[in-house]
């Protein structure tokens, strides 16, 4: 069982306190916290966009595999060239088999392992593998909750709920659950996604916590539930406390566009573009476009009928 510490750790990182979570200070290198701890700071520097900070707080000549796992993916991210990615990603591969042999790291440290290599093969669009590669943790939470993640990224609502379904009958009733059972509601529509809702409202409550993530969460929600006023408000204030996050800015593109005010959507777009070019929004606009252009070069406008005699 977590001690009430590593508890409030790992809700700052599921609910997206990022910054919060990185000023925490540390446990004692002799806490059983200790690495939790520092794994989960190490994925938050990540989650911010600043792989070098997660590298720098990771000691370089740690043999725990949970360490080793995050530094490896740091370096996936923060890499320029494939050969560099390529290179994390088959360490994150040898990581996934030495956990089944006898390693250093605890069992927590090992599926740490799995989950930490699914993200990174789920982020080079290696799909099966990321799959396989969590599968093997048939009663890990966490696994579970990036099972659910890459599930309802390729459009398997129905893989994702029976993933959930089944973590159901072994899992506490925890906040990561409810988490999971949110995200499932916003793909599914479920409820009108008043479960998602109340849920991203009650984390909000939390005088502990500071969330922009669960207020863009919120805004995102209130998009579809079309209360695009209130949407607005919780993406301004998400925005306040993160400038320039990307997924805040395209649900901001979306609720202007919504809300007819051409504008703001398109300053906002252009903004969108210019500092996420890589955001999927900004890329499945760009192909698109790219194929309207190539329906457009193939088309031939017929001559206009010439006027007849009267």
């Amino acid at each position: 069982m977590d001690s009430s510490e590593l508890y409030h750790v790992k809700q700052q990182f599921f609910l997206g306190a990022y910054k919060a979570l990185i000023g925490l200070s540390l446990p004692d290198t002799n806490s059983p916290d200790y690495i939790p701890t520092l794994v989960y700071q190490a994925r938050a520097h990540i989650a911010l966009n600043d792989p070098s900070a997660a590298l720098a707080l990771v000691p370089a000549d740690s043999e725990n595999v949970a360490l080793k796992a995050v530094s490896a993916l740091a370096r996936y991210v923060s890499a320029a060239e494939t050969a560099s990615q390529e290179a994390a990603l088959e360490e994150l591969r040898d990581l996934a088999v030495e956990i089944e042999g006898d390693v250093e790291g605890t069992e927590r440290d090992k599926h740490m392992v799995r989950v930490l290599a699914g993200t990174a093969f789920a982020r080079a669009g290696e799909i099966e593998e990321a799959l396989e590669t969590l599968m093997q943790d048939t009663e890990d939470l966490e696994a579970v909750a990036v099972l659910v993640q890459i599930y309802l990224s390729i459009n398997r609502t129905d893989r994702a709920k029976k993933e959930f379904d089944r973590a159901k009958q072994w899992a506490e009733d925890d906040l990561l659950l409810q988490l999971i059972e949110s995200s499932i509601g916003l793909v599914a529509s479920k409820d009108g996604y008043s479960n998602a809702n109340s849920f991203y409202t009650e984390q909000l409550g939390n005088p502990s916590l500071s969330s922009p993530h669960i207020l863009t969460a919120r805004g995102v929600t209130r998009i579809l539930r079309n209360e695009i006023p209130e949407a607005k408000s919780d993406l301004e204030e998400s925005i306040e406390q993160q400038k320039g996050d990307g997924e805040t800015l395209a649900a901001f593109v979306v609720a202007a566009g919504i809300e007819s005010k051409k504008g703001e959507a398109d300053e906002l777009w252009t903004r969108l573009q210019t500092e996420h070019a890589a955001h999927p929004l900004v890329v499945d606009v760009a192909r698109k476009a790219d194929l309207f252009d190539e329906c457009v070069a193939k088309f031939t406008v017929p001559p206009l009928a010439a006027p007849t005699a009267a």
